[in-house]
This record gives structure tokens, sequence and C-alpha cells, in this order.
């Protein structure tokens, strides 16, 4: 498969959706350490609203909650590396909920944009999901795959890989990331064919997005999104 962006997908980069207790210690962080600019907060319903943040194009998801959140899984996503402009030194950091996170040079390791790393049992099973089910390009001599400018990268982690805490998307810390699709039904169908989980089936959220949910092997979440400021259209078909 080429290293072009499939033609499926709505928007050059991947959106990382993460869940906190603590809004105003984690908005400190991602603003003041990290960077990033506040967009603008969304009620998503069941007592958590998101604040988005903007990464040259790329969203930030910051969901608080209402009620209190069980601790992160051991396993899952495991690192977020953010590629800056004009950056020298890397930096690695951990916010307040001790999610950790890495600033690099824009090109170091071939990361463009941001890339997450996922924890993995072995190599087959995180391109059977990513790349296989997905059709997400590979990208070449890494265990990674890329999402337009962003990239998901496997970490060979047998010991943690399965111990993700699957069945419940609201716990602390990095917990699915969207993709911005063209068509959510024909993107969701094809996937789970091909050997997706499905999580949740495609759903419409008022006039904003219509949106569905996929598990990796490992339980991981990933979100594709029919955004009509993206699309233009709800339109299942």
């Amino acid at each position: 498969m080429s290293d072009e962006i499939p033609a499926w997908i709505a928007k050059d980069s991947l959106d990382i959706g993460l869940f906190t207790n603590q809004l105003e210690p984690m908005l400190r962080f991602w603003q003041d350490e990290v960077g990033l600019p506040f967009d603008h907060m969304l009620p998503v319903g069941g007592g958590v609203r998101q604040h988005r943040h903007d990464f040259n194009g790329a969203v930030l998801k910051l969901n608080h909650a209402r009620d209190p959140l069980a601790p992160a899984s051991y396993g899952g996503f495991q690192r977020l590396i953010i590629a800056q402009e004009g950056r020298t030194q890397t930096r690695d950091l951990e916010d307040p909920d001790c999610n950790r996170v890495q600033l690099v040079s824009r090109g170091e390791a071939g990361i463009e944009h941001w890339a997450i790393e996922v924890a993995a049992r072995d190599a087959e099973s995180f391109l059977g999901h990513y790349h296989h089910s997905l059709g997400l390009p590979r990208v070449q001599g890494q265990l990674a795959v890329r999402c337009g400018r962003s990239l998901i990268i496997g970490l060979v982690r047998p010991d943690i890989a399965d111990d993700t805490d699957s069945d419940d998307l609201r716990r602390t810390g990095f917990r699915y990331t969207t993709i911005q699709v063209d068509k959510v039904d024909s993107v969701h169908a094809g996937a789970v064919e091909r050997g997706a989980q499905e999580a949740a089936a495609p759903q419409t959220l008022g006039k904003t997005a219509r949106i569905s949910f996929l598990k990796d092997a490992h339980g991981n979440w990933m979100e594709l999104s029919q955004r009509a400021s993206i699309t233009g259209s709800l339109d299942p078909g």
C-alpha cells in the first residue's frame, strides 16, 4: 500500500481523546507547557465537557468528566509525541494525570506532526487492525501506520498490551483516537468485515457529526467521525 492518504479520510491528521477529572491543572499543562491553543468547549453528554485544543489542524480532545473516573490502564496508548517547529531539544513531560508526552523537533524519527504510541503483543496484532482492517498505510522501516500527517506507532509490549480495561471508554488517560472520514457507515462496515471489533455502531449526534467506534486487538478505542463542518453532510449513504 502506498504512503498516500486513503481516499476515505476526510482530514489529513489524527485527533487524540483523553479523559480527566482535573480540569484546571490539565488546561494549564496543555495550554502553557505544551502550547496548544484552546479552541472551544463542546458538551458531549453524560456529565462530560470536551475542551478542544488545536494542533496544526488536529484536535486534542480534553474530556472533563463530572463523575469520578477509574484510573488509567497500564496498556493501551503509551505516549503522545508532538513535533514542534523550531524546537532544538527533546523534552519529556507528564501531565497532571501522568500521561506521558514528548516534545521533539519536527522531522525527528520521521514525525512531522504528532504520533501516538500504542502497546501491542506483537507486530501482527498491531498491523492486523491498523493496516489490514482499517487500511492505513504502513510507514517504511517502522512498526507504524500513517493517518495523513499523523502516525500511530506500535510498541511490542506483550507484558501490558492487553491490560487496557477496554469495556469502559471513560477512564483517566489517553483513551481514543479519531479519524475524520467521508462516510462513517461504509468505512465502519468495511473495517468490521476485515476483522476490526465493533465498539459502537454508527449514530448521528444532532447536526454536528455521525460517529462510530472500533477497537483494535487489545481493546483500544478508535472513533470514526463524519463531521458536518468537514464533510458538509451527515448522510449515511
